[in-house]
């Protein structure tokens, strides 16, 4: 099977967490677990996205029910939220770096730019004052919005040390976001991050879903 997402419900404390079925009950889970007879497994990323970020309540039979997808600030009150979760049928590819200079390289000044991974590891660009970024679930791990050609743009990709850097932020995001299923994911700060090499190896070394 492709890959594909599951609809996992999380509480708010990250103790407890809830799998969607194919008949539209849900069964208690380990988030981001691997996939088992009965799940819901979502192909299309339309249908995923329509479920990301749905707020979820119980009834009086304890039965999680769907309610609207959530506000701008509601991920500010506590609550139960159903996120999609990608499960891979096949290795994941180490990212390029060559893309990645590429990519910010063609990128027009001026415009507030998202860099992002998408799902097959490619570097993506995307205008964030046309494209929603919330719930997108093309975006893997994403970089910071930027207009200033001090960051995208001919000028930024021809800034080596700037340019390794956020290379291996984008390594240590993919290897976060292949471990942990979650979209979206932020690169993480500077300061702890190990060598490229480190992370590329453990990217090689990842090993899929062999049950999807």
């Amino acid at each position: 099977m492709k890959n594909c997402f599951s609809i996992d419900a999380l509480s708010p404390s990250g103790a407890n967490a809830w799998r969607l079925l194919e008949n539209g009950s849900w069964r208690e889970c380990i988030y981001a677990e691997a996939l088992k007879d009965g799940d819901a497994r979502i192909a299309d990323k339309k249908s995923a996205e329509d479920w990301s970020g749905r707020r979820l309540k119980k009834d009086k039979e304890l039965v999680l029910v769907a309610q609207q997808k959530a506000g701008t600030f509601d991920f500010l009150m506590r609550g139960v939220f159903a996120h999609a979760v990608l499960h891979r049928s096949s290795s994941a590819p180490v990212p390029a770096k060559d893309q990645m200079l590429a990519c910010i390289g063609a990128l027009e000044p001026g415009t507030p730019w998202l860099v992002y991974l998408n799902v097959s590891g490619h570097f993506v660009v995307l205008d964030t004052s046309k494209v929603s970024i919330i719930s997108n679930l093309d975006i893997a791990v994403r970089g910071e919005i930027a207009s200033s050609e001090d960051y995208i743009g001919p000028i930024a990709a021809a800034k080596e040390k700037m340019m390794n850097d956020l290379y291996r932020q984008f390594l240590a995001g993919w290897l976060d976001h292949l471990k942990s299923s979650n979209m979206n994911v932020f690169i993480p700060d500077l300061e702890k991050l190990k060598e490229d090499s480190v992370y590329i190896e453990e990217i090689q070394n990842w090993q899929s879903e062999q049950s999807v």
